[in-house]
């Protein structure tokens, strides 16, 4: 009877080492044939540096074993385009945990200052009641749906204006951060050929939305730093 369990222990731990392996062979070939379409570049190997080469980017330096793979490079509408999955383990040894998730990352005309913005959750509303709360703005409907974080609130308000809260309540819900030169999106999950198209929209439409007097103080302040 032991005997028996080993063997359908064995079977089933080599069906589902078997469908894991068949869902990143068909992941890869997914990604490869949108990359494609987009004249980018597609690397499936894995590259350990990319939290190196976005180190303000706090979701690329969790945990430990740290990878991006899958990775889409180029050019869209004019703005160089990083894509890809990304890897990285919590825990050790049986409270090993590996988690997987998608981010796009489009390289600003402009210089940023940081900002961190996604969908509030439970836990915020715990983070409310001892007093760390987020950033509040005119609209009750955003401010009850955004969680925005950062260390210049002047700078949530010049970008997270009235129109801006309009045009993000009515798109797909995404972690959006800024650091001084890159906008990224991502999600706790792996992104489908849609929900790049709809990242890469929506940063689009972030851009395109700063005020013309933030977009003029950004680089006035960037020449003022180069003389």
């Amino acid at each position: 009877m032991k005997s028996l369990f080993i063997v359908i222990a064995m079977v089933v731990i080599g069906t589902i080492i078997l469908i894991v392996h068949l869902f990143s062979i068909e992941r890869r070939r997914k990604m490869a044939a949108y990359a494609a379409s987009q004249g980018w570049r597609f690397r499936p190997e894995k590259d350990k540096g990319m939290s190196a080469r976005f180190p303000n980017f706090k979701c690329l330096r969790r945990g430990h074993s740290r990878y991006a793979y899958n990775i889409m490079q180029g050019r869209r509408e004019n703005r160089e385009v990083t894509a890809f999955d990304y890897h990285y383990t919590t825990g050790h040894g049986k409270n090993r945990h590996d988690h997987h998730f998608s981010a796009l990352v489009i390289k600003s005309p402009l210089p940023l200052k940081p900002l961190y913005l996604r969908p509030e959750n439970i836990f915020d509303k715990v983070t409310d009641f001892f007093g760390y709360d987020d950033i509040d703005f005119e609209s009750a409907e955003f401010s009850r749906k955004f969680y925005v974080k950062t260390a210049d609130k002047k700078w949530a308000y010049d970008v997270i204006h009235q129109r801006m809260m309009e045009y993000l309540l009515e798109q797909p819900k995404f972690h959006i951060q800024f650091d001084t030169g890159h906008i990224m999106a991502w999600r706790n999950k792996r992104f489908s050929e849609e929900d790049f198209e709809s990242a890469f929209e929506q940063i689009q439409g972030m851009l395109k939305r700063l005020p013309e007097y933030v977009r003029h103080q950004q680089l006035q302040g960037s020449s003022s730093r180069e003389d």
